[in-house]
């Protein structure tokens, strides 16, 4: 799993697996989900990050995990 955030794009991706995406669908104004071949979610885009979330705490993240199944 791969977090980025791209400032100049104002926008964040998150890669869920290696595989390629085959298929994009915007979910919601400005998220797009990318799904691959089988139609598994493989990634997530948002689109004008600054605007989602407060000033200043692009520069932390902080990742906390919540007792995820089967990972």
């Amino acid at each position: 799993m791969k977090l980025t955030v791209d400032q100049a794009a104002d926008a964040l991706y998150l890669n869920l697996d290696d595989a390629p995406a085959e298929d994009s669908r915007e979910i919601a104004p400005g998220v797009i989900l990318d799904y691959d071949a089988s139609g598994k979610v493989v990634g997530m885009e948002m689109l004008h990050l600054s605007k989602r979330v407060a000033k200043g705490s692009l520069e932390k993240l902080q990742v906390e995990p919540a007792g995820l199944v089967g990972v």
